[in-house]
């Protein structure tokens, strides 16, 4: 089986993955609710007006570690057999933490104090709203990877 980078990375397909990507984003942000949805949407806001195309910009650029991260994960479904939409929702944590593994590092990194200090004040409720995002994460990556 071709790894998960060299299938959604693939030049014909990575503008399409790309813009998936970013249209699920929009969607789990659009999603939630209450105080802490009011805060991770003002977040998004913050960051969508960073600079035009910078989300697409960064999910295209994190979209191989992702990809890298994750592939054991499809793996583990492929190997028992199993949809991949069945698997990352009933390891939802793994799956989670696996991403949030990659935007933490990146976030230490980061020289965009703007961008630092709005991913430190979402980070403590990140886990719990990526884990909400795993259905549509993997109906992603079958859609892409099939």
């Amino acid at each position: 089986m071709p790894k998960l980078v060299e299938t959604l990375c693939a030049p014909e397909k990575l503008k399409q993955v790309v813009s998936d990507c970013c249209m699920l984003i929009d969607q789990e942000v659009g999603s939630k609710s209450g105080l802490s949805g009011l805060a991770l949407k003002g977040g998004y806001k913050l960051v969508k007006s960073f600079k035009p195309g910078f989300v697409p910009d960064v999910v295209q650029t994190l979209l191989p570690e992702f990809c890298t991260t994750l592939d054991p994960i499809v793996q583990d479904a492929r190997a028992q057999s199993r949809s991949i939409r069945s698997f990352f929702d009933a390891d939802r944590g793994r799956v989670a933490e696996s991403l949030l593994a990659i935007t933490d590092e990146r976030s230490k990194r980061s020289k965009h104090a703007a961008i630092k200090g709005a991913y430190d004040k979402l980070r403590g409720m990140a886990k719990k709203h990526v884990e909400e995002a795993v259905p549509r994460i993997s109906a992603l990556i079958e859609k892409h990877a099939a």
